[in-house]
C-alpha cells in the first residue's frame, strides 16, 4: 500500500506530461507538441523571412518598419543569373563534393581502425585529430596564403578541396568511430571467416550497416565546405571564387542590396536544404545512433 500511494503521484505527473497511443507508445502531450512547433517555427522565421524579401523591390525591402505584403516580383532572381551566378554555385558544388567524397575515403578506414580494430593508443590517435582543430584558421591563414601562392595553386578549385578535406577529416574520424562502434562484431567476424578482405567487409559489410552514420557525416561535412568563406575569399580571384563570396559583392559603398541578397542567399542555401530532405530519414537515424541501447 505504501509503494502504491508512493508511486501514485510519480504516475500522474508523468502522465501530465505525456500521453498514450494505442500502441502503448509514449508521446508527447499537446502542450510540449505546441512547445516544440512554437521552437521550430522560431527558427525557421527568419528563413522565411529571408524567402519572402527575396521577391519584392529593392525599395519595399528597405522601409523601416518592414512591408511583408509588398507586391511580388521575381526580378532580384534574373538579376542574379544576369550577373552570372552559375560558375560561383559550380564551383561551390565541385570544392564540396570533392571534398566530401575524399574525407569519407580517409574517414572509414581510419575510424575502423580506432574502433572496430583498435590500433594501440587509438585514445592518443583521436586526442591528436582533435588538436588539429584547437588552432583558429585564422591563424593559419597566412602560412597557408604563402604555401598555395609559393605552389602556383592561387584561384585554383583543386586548392579548396584540400584544404575542405584536412578541415574536416578530424569531425569524420570522431563521428564515424562513434558509429562503427555500434556496428555488431558478429557480421565482421564472419566476413572474415568467409575470407573477405579489408577493402569487402567495408564496402559489402561496414558500409550497408554504418549507412545512417555515413549519411550524417557526409552532411556535415558537405555543411562546413559549403559555408566555408574565409579560405574561399583569401585563395580565390576570379576562377575559383565560390557561392559565399558571391553574396558579399551585394554588400558595397552604395548600400546593402537586402532584397538582391536575399535572393542570393536564397539560392545559395537551396542545395543544402535540398540534400538535407533528401537525407532526412537516414540523417536522424545516423545523429540518433547509439543514443539508446
Amino acid at each position: 500500500m505504501t509503494h502504491a500511494a508512493v508511486a501514485t503521484p510519480k504516475a500522474s505527473f508523468k502522465k501530465l506530461l505525456r500521453g498514450k497511443d494505442d500502441l502503448n507508445s509514449p508521446r508527447l502531450s499537446p502542450l510540449w507538441t505546441f512547445v516544440a512547433w512554437l521552437a521550430t517555427l522560431a527558427f525557421f522565421a527568419p528563413v522565411a523571412w529571408m524567402v519572402l524579401t527575396s521577391f519584392h523591390q529593392e525599395a519595399d525591402a528597405a522601409t523601416n518598419p518592414p512591408t511583408p505584403f509588398a507586391a511580388v516580383t521575381f526580378d532580384q532572381y534574373k538579376l542574379l543569373f544576369n550577373r552570372d551566378i552559375t560558375p560561383f554555385l559550380l564551383n561551390s558544388a565541385m570544392a564540396s563534393v570533392l571534398s566530401t567524397i575524399l574525407v569519407l575515403a580517409l574517414a572509414v578506414p581510419a575510424a575502423y581502425a580506432l574502433s572496430i580494430k583498435p590500433v594501440e593508443k587509438w585514445t592518443d590517435v583521436m586526442f591528436f585529430f582533435l588538436s588539429t582543430k584547437f588552432l583558429p584558421a585564422i591563424a593559419a591563414l597566412l602560412p597557408v596564403y604563402l604555401i598555395v601562392k609559393d605552389a602556383g595553386m592561387l584561384d585554383n578549385v583543386w586548392t579548396l578541396v584540400i584544404l575542405y578535406t584536412a578541415m574536416n577529416l578530424p569531425i569524420a574520424v570522431w563521428m564515424m568511430r562513434s558509429f562503427l562502434a555500434e556496428v555488431p562484431k558478429e557480421i565482421l567476424e564472419a566476413a572474415e571467416v568467409d575470407g573477405a578482405g579489408l577493402l569487402t567487409v567495408l564496402w559489402r559489410v561496414v558500409a550497408p550497416v554504418a549507412m545512417p552514420g555515413l549519411a550524417a557525416t557526409s552532411l556535415i561535412c558537405f555543411i562546413f565546405s559549403w559555408n566555408e568563406f574565409m579560405f574561399a575569399v583569401n585563395l580565390t580571384a576570379t576562377k575559383a571564387s565560390t557561392a559565399p563570396v558571391f553574396l558579399v559583392g551585394f554588400i558595397t559603398n552604395e548600400g546593402l542590396f537586402l532584397a538582391r541578397l536575399c535572393a542570393a542567399a536564397t539560392l545559395v542555401s537551396l542545395p543544402v536544404l535540398i540534400a538535407g530532405f533528401a537525407a532526412q530519414d537516414k540523417l536522424v537515424r545516423g545523429l540518433s545512433l547509439g543514443a539508446v541501447k
